[in-house]
């Protein structure tokens, strides 16, 4: 591979065609691969440079990535491999260049364009676009990312309890806000509910200035984030004034029954094991229920149980209940995030070795005693 660079522009010319023998790249390919031949206009020098990388670091990337092969002369590049690959690595450079005319790329934002839409493009069957998934709200056309994401709507869309668990940045709230505002646009519920449990840190909420309202806003502000985009300002604040949109800590269910309601528990890992039995039991009638949550971040003070992790464990052969579990893999925020959640959980796991390990030594001598002990009683 050998990059040049380029003049400015914008505009983006695609070739494909099938050959039964391609030819010869940087590695082997089956006959039945496709060839696809980008030229990318204008021909700027730098720009192309940049969308290469040094010593094209970025295209190695991307063809180890995406499992493809991958050349290039000056403008023109050359992608060959299976056709959902090449497909996918298209759209990554097609979107790197465009980008290469306003930033200075490097390998972490070439890893960010893979992840949010060569690793989608390559999960996904060439099929219509009929088939894909998308949530419509007033204001925004919503498509989920990857196959783990398309799996946790449409367990929505075919349950009335659904569980998403996993880390931050996988798009578990955001995409059930999304599926709570299509269905109220639908007029498929009467309302939605967003309850959060309001799990104080350091400081008790009765100090805080304000109502109710004022002193849990900010443990909702990811949801009311998320409405905004897809609704608007005005028409969302219209919404709460009328209570089609509710919002309430969760304290404030015991005793409620919600019919007819789209019902977003977030940050469930929060939850203690009563709330959440009372949370499940308040739903009606008519109404979807989407509990999202980190089992990795629970905030409860030492010594409690978590509500979800204790549920996961007693619904998990309950038939009707939709449960998604996302991983670092299905992040889809800066790359570090991701990196920062895979280094947690290697660092947990050697821990959870360690301890696993002392156990069986504390164990073993205990046993090695015992067995002394009837020797001399033996003796």
């Amino acid at each position: 591979m050998h990059c040049p660079g380029s003049r400015r522009g914008s505009k983006l010319k695609v070739i494909t065609h099938q050959r039964t023998d391609p030819p010869v790249l940087s590695q082997p390919s089956s006959p039945a691969n496709r060839i696809i031949t980008l030229n990318l206009e204008p021909n700027d020098p730098r720009r192309l440079a940049n969308l290469c990388g040094q010593r094209d670091e970025h295209l190695k990337l991307i063809e180890a990535r995406l499992g493809i092969t991958l050349r290039n002369r000056g403008n023109t590049f050359q992608l060959a491999g299976p056709a959902n690959r090449v497909k996918a690595a298209a759209n990554v450079i097609e979107h790197l260049y465009r980008e290469a005319e306003v930033s200075d790329l490097t390998p972490d934002t070439v890893h960010l364009f893979l992840q949010e839409s060569g690793l989608q493009a390559l999960e996904e069957d060439e099929g219509d676009a009929d088939d894909e998934v998308l949530l419509r709200t007033p204001r925004a056309l919503i498509k989920p990312r990857g196959l783990n994401q398309q799996g946790y709507v449409q367990s929505i869309r075919a349950h009335d309890i659904n569980f998403g668990i996993g880390p931050a940045g996988t798009g578990k709230t955001y995409l059930a806000v999304a599926a709570a505002v299509e269905a109220l646009n639908q007029q498929e519920v009467r309302r939605i509910l967003l309850v959060r449990p309001a799990v104080e840190a350091g400081e008790k909420l009765g100090f805080l200035p304000g109502d109710l309202a004022q002193k849990i806003d900010p443990y909702l502000r990811p949801l009311y984030d998320a409405l905004y985009e897809m609704i608007g300002f005005e028409q969302v604040a219209k919404l709460i004034e009328r209570q089609v949109i509710e919002i309430a800590p969760l304290a404030y269910m015991r005793g409620r029954t919600l019919n007819n309601a789209f019902i977003i528990l977030d940050e469930s890992q929060n939850t203690t094991r009563e709330q959440m039995k009372m949370f499940l039991t308040r739903i009606g009638f008519g109404s979807t229920a989407v509990i999202t949550g980190d089992v990795t971040q629970v905030d409860l003070p030492r010594g409690q149980t978590s509500g979800l992790i204790q549920v996961l464990e007693v619904l998990k052969d309950t038939p009707g209940i939709g449960v998604t579990h996302f991983a670092a893999k299905d992040v889809v925020r800066h790359p570090l995030v991701q990196r920062i959640i895979e280094a947690y959980d290697l660092f947990e796991a050697e821990q959870e070795a360690q301890v696993r390990a002392r156990r069986e030594e504390r164990e073993q001598e205990r046993q090695e005693r015992l067995d002394r002990g009837s020797e001399r009683n033996d003796s």
